[in-house]
């Protein structure tokens, strides 16, 4: 499967996440609801009334360098206003909102799925882990996107 369509997938996943109840089967046990994470559930709060578009690979940071947040084992969100933007990473459960991000860019001012990103956590201020970036998947408000 590409990862234009996976990403595309997921942006949709987390868009039906949160506009309906997550039922999924686990482990062959149908009858059990899997209740969304911490993480999961205040993504779907930044995302109700938006919707996904075309995912990019790099995005500008400016005026997004400011508006940056990173929840918990879920995506790094850049960006606010009328389209945000979500990084799932390659293993969104390796992120950490305990951590500091060490981002080194590639392009200046743009923000791209190959730059460098590592943590440092910030309590010691030691090494911590790297973040491998996936394409961006921008998020707009369905009024907007729309047309209307």
């Amino acid at each position: 499967m590409s990862k234009l369509i996976r990403n595309t997938i997921l942006g949709a996943a987390a868009f039906t996440l949160a506009a309906t109840p997550a039922l999924a089967h686990e482990h062959g046990d149908e009858d059990k609801p899997v209740e969304m994470t911490k993480g999961e559930k205040k993504l779907a709060k930044l995302l109700e009334g938006r919707v996904a578009g075309e995912p990019v690979s790099c995005i500008n940071t400016f005026p997004t360098a400011d508006r940056m947040q990173v929840i918990d084992k879920t995506a790094i969100v850049f960006g606010h206003g009328n389209t945000i933007y979500i990084n799932y990473t390659r293993h969104p459960d390796t992120i950490d909102d305990g951590d500091i991000l060490v981002i080194k860019r590639t392009d200046g001012s743009r923000l791209c799925r190959l730059d460098n990103v590592t943590t440092i956590d910030r309590g010691s201020h030691l090494f911590s882990g790297v973040i491998f970036l996936d394409d961006f998947i921008p998020f707009t408000r369905e009024e907007e996107a729309s047309g209307g």
